[in-house]
């Protein structure tokens, strides 16, 4: 029976265990009713709620819970920013979830909600950039990163487990406590409880942001783009133009000197 249970009920059990709690004192403590039992037998799965509450409490880590890592606990003072949740799909492998304007702005609010990640589309890129890492992509609203990224694009980012592993002059996507934002992101120089976040768009100010409040950070590394633009002139052809131009009127002159 014990093969058949995922690894997130087998190490909800584990950790239960290890603190020593009851079944009903545990669920008593992360004030899920009577649940724990039909968790550890694999008859329900664990909410968003209690993840958080874990994490709250014990700082565990939501990635070891499901398998994804080796790191049972999470170092806040490594301004820890990894994925909360990881999806697979039918072969095991990472799957890329895609988050639209109105599913990004509950993300916050839903990122330990395993049930919630399963309503959103998934796919798979089959090229060596998108191995060995997480990626997820976001849909862009607005404009503040302009001309670079237009409103509506799609940006795909790779998963960055630290805030001390993020790069100056980046484009990343921020998850917030209450939003989600695509910037360029900027250390400040002693401060390092705090980042800057920048856009493209010279209409737009910077912001600053603690890192405590930063959920999860994505290094974005692509975008997808739907309906292309019909292409404009460009310089160089305008420019020739107006030279072929020039160059006719010289001509028509030459000619008229010609004929006086």
């Amino acid at each position: 029976m014990k093969s058949q249970l995922t690894i997130e009920a087998q190490r909800f059990k584990k950790l239960r265990e290890e603190l020593r709690h009851t079944q009903q004192s545990f669920a008593e403590l992360l004030d899920i009713g009577a649940t724990t039992a039909d968790i550890e037998r694999g008859k329900t799965k664990i909410t968003g709620k209690i993840i958080m509450e874990l994490m709250a409490q014990f700082n565990i880590n939501p990635l070891w819970l499901y398998g994804k890592s080796f790191e049972k606990y999470i170092d806040t003072s490594r301004g820890d920013v990894s994925p909360k949740v990881i999806t697979v799909d039918n072969t095991g492998n990472d799957s890329i979830l895609l988050v639209n304007q109105k599913a990004a702005a509950g993300y916050p609010n839903n990122i330990h909600d395993t049930g919630w990640y399963q309503t959103l589309p998934a796919f798979n890129i089959p090229l060596p950039e998108y191995r060995n890492a997480s990626y997820r992509g976001f849909q862009v609203e607005g404009d503040s990163m302009l001309p670079s990224i237009k409103p509506n694009e799609w940006v795909l980012g790779r998963a960055v487990p630290s805030i001390h592993e993020a790069a100056d002059s980046k484009i990343y996507i921020v998850v917030l406590r209450d939003s989600v934002l695509v910037k360029k992101l900027q250390k400040i120089p002693n401060n390092p409880q705090s980042i800057r976040l920048i856009s493209l768009n010279d209409e737009y100010l910077p912001i600053d942001v603690k890192v405590r409040d930063i959920q999860e950070l994505w290094l974005v590394n692509s975008k997808l783009s739907f309906g292309l633009d019909e292409p404009s002139e460009s310089n160089l052809l305008r420019q020739l133009q107006q030279s072929m131009e020039e160059l006719k009127a010289q001509m028509k002159g030459m000619s008229q000197k010609k004929t006086d």
